[in-house]
């Protein structure tokens, strides 16, 4: 899971990169759930980016206490 978050995030910087992974290694449950959400919408027939988006607002507090630890 590591490589894959990895190469999805080659193109951020290096301590963004950094604060991303650590907030997947914090709360793994989140991002997992997270991932079913988008998978859930893309079969409804958003696009990934749209779909990404919408799950990412949905748990916009719970990401920026992630983010912020």
């Amino acid at each position: 899971m590591k490589k894959m978050i990895k190469h999805k995030l080659k193109d951020l910087p290096q301590d963004q990169q950094d604060k991303i992974m650590n907030a997947v290694e914090k709360n793994p449950d989140l991002f997992e759930k997270m991932g079913q959400e988008i998978q859930a919408l893309q079969k409804e027939g958003k696009s990934q980016q749209t779909a990404a988006m919408e799950v990412m607002r949905k748990h916009q507090s719970e990401l920026q206490k992630l983010m912020m630890e």
